[in-house]
């Protein structure tokens, strides 16, 4: 059994299975998806992290605890990864460094979007030299701002200066872009280099250990 953290509080069904979803239609992977309480915007700045970091342990031992020998952080910080790799004896796979390993498979140089002020930290140490840049999009200050039109919008437009800039392929960091097929959306504008998915990679990782 494959167990899966949000970071982002919800209580519908639908909204809390998403990413497994994704992940049991592209890889035939069967998950059980829980999220941490109290954090309906999600994990957005160091403050916010912080608050989750001990959710997600507690959470991670949970799931270990009532059977599941692999865990995924979905959250491309990867929030509470290495303390659960110590914590707990199953392999914890995190969204961020995932996309990140799949990203320099390539060799290409990589434009990272996100929802942080900054890149989160793991993505651009995991990508090393292939780190070509960084943008948030205008208006866009948690994984909700993501859901509008507007929000799109803003990310196809920061994708494209991205582009402009250099970038070869394009990486998000966040998982929420996932959520909203963010893929789909850039390719609808004409978007034609790679795109890695966080959602997509970290379930690529997880096929290897089923």
């Amino acid at each position: 059994m494959i167990g899966l953290i949000r970071v982002l509080t919800v209580s519908d069904p639908a909204a809390l299975n998403c990413h497994a979803d994704l992940i049991e239609k592209k890889y035939g992977l069967s998950l059980v998806s829980r999220c941490i309480p109290d954090q309906t915007t999600g994990i957005h700045d160091e403050k916010t992290e912080q608050i989750a970091i001990p959710k997600i342990i507690s959470l991670g031992k949970e799931l270990v605890e009532s059977g599941c020998q692999l865990l995924l952080v979905s959250c491309a910080a990867d929030p509470a990864v290495m303390q659960l790799r110590s914590a707990t004896a199953v392999p914890v796979i995190g969204a961020g460094s995932a996309a990140a390993l799949v990203a320099n498979a390539s060799g290409k140089k990589t434009g990272v979007i996100g929802i942080t002020e900054e890149v989160p930290a793991i993505v651009a140490h995991t990508l090393g030299n292939n780190f070509k840049g960084y943008l948030k999009p205008e208006g866009i200050n948690n994984t909700n701002d993501l859901l509008s039109s507007e929000g799109q919008s803003a990310c196809v437009q920061a994708v494209e200066t991205l582009i402009a800039n250099g970038a070869e392929q394009i990486q998000f960091a966040c998982t929420g872009m996932g959520t909203i097929n963010l893929k789909q959306i850039l390719s609808a504008n004409g978007i034609t280099v790679p795109l890695i998915d966080a959602v997509e990679a970290e379930g690529l990782f997880a096929s290897f250990y089923r």
